[in-house]
């Protein structure tokens, strides 16, 4: 059984909409897209690149989807990102969409039926695990129906007070052990968290 792990970048408030620029999602408003652009150092890069050191296949929403797609297709050569552009590119991609006939990028697919039936289907598969990267309305859903196996949060040190969060009030009680976590100079904390059961509780004497 494969393991489904989310990369996911955050505010100290929850919040995870429109991280990488003001034209990724807009919605409700929201006024401050590109949040993380200010705290990009060598530490996230190399974050990012010892996640992708195993192999995977890419489990994406639509939004996420068509973002990648326009980019990493058209990398240059001599860019410092064409190795993950390479593996991007190459991989498998499974993609919750309602648009199945315009998946052009290569080696794209669509899940078909019920979100959360599709992901328990492929997390059975024999394979490489899920990565996932923002995604955040999928992410919502699976979170609900208990399907994250791990979850790599890139807290980062700023609260926005509003907007799209990544834990909604029909996220499913989950336990998880944080397995790792470091801090970039810039004050983002790089933390890895692992599913553990459920939710113990217990009374003070």
């Amino acid at each position: 059984m494969r393991k489904h792990i989310v990369s996911m970048f955050v505010s100290l408030d929850g919040v995870t909409q429109s991280p990488g620029g003001p034209e990724e999602d807009a919605s409700g408003n929201f006024r401050l897209g590109g949040w993380i652009v200010p705290y990009a150092d060598e530490a996230i890069g190399v974050s990012v690149h010892e996640l992708l050191a195993q192999p995977f296949e890419l489990l994406l929403g639509r939004c996420t989807y068509d973002i990648f797609a326009s980019y990493w297709p058209h990398v240059p050569a001599d860019s410092r990102s064409r190795g993950m552009a390479d593996q991007f590119n190459q991989v498998r991609k499974h993609v919750a969409t309602h648009r199945s006939d315009t998946l052009d990028w290569h080696n794209s697919h669509p899940l078909n039926g019920d979100l959360a039936d599709a992901i328990r289907t492929l997390q059975l598969q024999d394979g490489a695990d899920l990565l996932t990267f923002g995604s955040g309305d999928m992410v919502r859903q699976l979170l609900a129906a208990g399907l994250v196996d791990e979850l790599r949060l890139l807290i980062y040190p700023v609260i926005l007070g509003h907007g799209k969060r990544l834990f909604g009030n029909d996220a499913q009680a989950s336990a998880f052990t944080l397995e790792q976590a470091t801090s970039t100079p810039g004050g983002v904390l790089i933390t890895r968290y692992t599913r553990n059961g459920e939710v113990r509780t217990g009374v003070f004497e």
